[in-house]
C-alpha cells in the first residue's frame, strides 16, 4: 500500500488525488464568488462553510481527525 495518506474508508488517497481535490474545490469556489451574483454576507457565509469542510475532511483524509461516522445529529 506504500506511503500515503488515509481517507475514511481505511483505502488510500494518494497526495496527488488530494492536491488535484483542493484545486477543483478552489476554482469552483472561485467561480461562485467572481461570477454569481450573491450577496457579500451570503457570499462570506458560503466561503467559511466551504473552507471549514474542506478542512476537516483534509484532516480525515490525512488521519488526524478520526471517522465521523459514529456521531449522530439529533
Amino acid at each position: 500500500m506504500g506511503g500515503g495518506s488515509v481517507n475514511k474508508g481505511g483505502e488510500y488517497m494518494s497526495l496527488i488525488g488530494l492536491i488535484l481535490t483542493l484545486v477543483v474545490v478552489g476554482v469552483l469556489l472561485w467561480l461562485l464568488n467572481n461570477y454569481v451574483p450573491m450577496d457579500g454576507k451570503i457570499k462570506s457565509i458560503v466561503n467559511v462553510v466551504v473552507v471549514i469542510v474542506v478542512v476537516v475532511w483534509v484532516l480525515q483524509a490525512v488521519g488526524l481527525l478520526g471517522s465521523l461516522q459514529n456521531i449522530h445529529i439529533r
